[in-house]
């Protein structure tokens, strides 16, 4: 049986820039499609994200948190990739994490 501590270490998350972000259209709630640069170990994924109060222009170039392994999830016509990470305030809106400034894209969150 394997313990929390372990549950977390299993989860590969790392720092990420967002290279491209458009309406998902096909979405069942408002969602964008985005494109997700991980650095050249990861490459770059492809999301689905609910995170409609941003507006497309403030996402571009957004240096972010993505779990990269959790699989492949198809939702409507996209396959999402990874998972972005943000808190959620009291209105519903996701607030993304943000890493330092100093972080590199692939940097792995511990």
């Amino acid at each position: 049986m394997s313990t929390n501590i372990e549950n977390f270490e299993s989860l590969d998350i790392r720092v990420g820039i967002i290279l491209s972000a458009e309406v998902f259209h096909e979405a069942k709630k408002p969602a964008y499609i985005l494109k997700i640069d991980f650095g050249d170990e990861v490459g770059i994924k492809k999301s689905s994200a609910q995170i409609t109060n941003y507006e497309i222009e403030q996402l571009i170039g957004f240096k972010c948190i993505g779990v990269i392994n959790l699989g492949d999830k198809q939702i409507g016509p996209i396959v999402s990739q990874c998972l972005i990470l943000g808190s959620v305030d009291n209105e519903g809106n996701v607030l993304l994490l943000e890493p330092s400034a100093n972080s590199n894209l692939g940097d792995r969150v511990s």
